[in-house]
């Protein structure tokens, strides 16, 4: 194929419709008319000898040659705009916004101190912490959309790079005055108590229990709720039992009038992950907000 035949244009108008799924939408997105985005379109169906675009009852359906460039022609578009962006950063003057995405538990942690260093290095940028999703649901448009993600999973992300963050384990956390506090250490008890379980966004049950019925054990759930920040109100007030992460627990062991005791099973020890999107990794702004975010989870 001969490249210099070939207006650089449509592969924006490529990676809007690919986007969209629909002639108007990508229209309207690349500021053109319809009719100029369906001829668009037509251009690229005859350089691509494939209909990219086909309709199935009363909508569009990306074909698998579309689905599958998907990614790379999102790429190949960050790789040619960053030949015309000058290569460098300054953060006083920056006024970058960046989304992150990451757990109500590690957000407790991260983001407060996060926040202060950002603001500190760069008045003028901007951070958007965005509703968590597990990275197995997301479709590829909901990762082009994230310049940080934080996650304690050990499976690789299509496009994304991983660095650990930090190390955290999980405890056993209970009000200071439940009856049973001082037995929590005992198997039997513990599993016969009431406990809290969290099950996030995309899960069926709290891994807790996955690791536990491998073990052979299983304790007594009396309330599901969503966030482990949910999990630690509720004990906070009522003679019920959470499993969570150590280091939270700890941060609001104090406010909250918890008791964070050591389980009667070892969980071991996990890594929190810091995973970035390869296409940036050369980016300045990028390196920069990856350098803040590592330097917090050390601390």
């Amino acid at each position: 194929m001969n490249l210099s035949a070939i207006d650089l244009n449509l592969l924006v108008a490529l990676d809007a419709l690919i986007s969209e799924a629909h002639v108007g939408r990508a229209a309207r997105k690349l500021g053109l008319s319809q009719p100029a985005a369906s001829h668009a379109l037509n251009r690229l169906r005859d350089l691509l000898a494939d209909p990219l675009l086909v309709r199935v009852g009363s909508r569009m359906e990306l074909t698998p040659r579309a689905t599958g460039l998907r990614e790379s022609l999102a790429e190949a578009l960050q790789r040619v705009q960053t030949l015309f962006v000058a290569d460098s950063f300054e953060p006083r003057r920056s006024s970058r916004r960046f989304s992150v995405m990451m757990q109500d538990h590690v957000a407790h942690l991260i983001v407060p101190a996060l926040v202060n260093r950002v603001h500190s290095e760069a008045p003028g940028v901007k951070l958007d912490v965005l509703p968590w999703q597990s990275p197995a649901s997301m479709k590829l448009e909901r990762f082009r959309s994230i310049d940080l993600l934080i996650s304690c999973s050990v499976n690789e992300i299509a496009g994304f790079q991983r660095e650990t963050l930090f190390t955290d384990t999980e405890v056993t956390v209970v009000r200071k005055r439940h009856p049973s506090a001082s037995r929590m250490k005992n198997l039997k008890v513990f599993l016969n108590s009431r406990h809290v379980a969290v099950v996030g966004r995309g899960l069926t049950e709290d891994p807790v229990d996955s690791w536990l019925r491998q073990e052979g054990l299983a304790r007594q759930i009396v309330l599901r709720v969503p966030s482990y920040l949910q999990a630690l109100q509720a004990v906070a007030q009522a003679d019920l039992v959470a499993f969570v992460p150590k280091r939270m627990a700890e941060s609001l062991a104090k406010p909250l009038s918890l008791a964070v005791l050591q389980p009667p099973i070892d969980p071991g020890e996990y890594q929190e992950y810091l995973f970035h999107p390869r296409r940036a990794a050369k980016d300045p702004a990028s390196i920069w907000l990856r350098k803040l975010a590592l330097e917090v989870g050390e601390q």
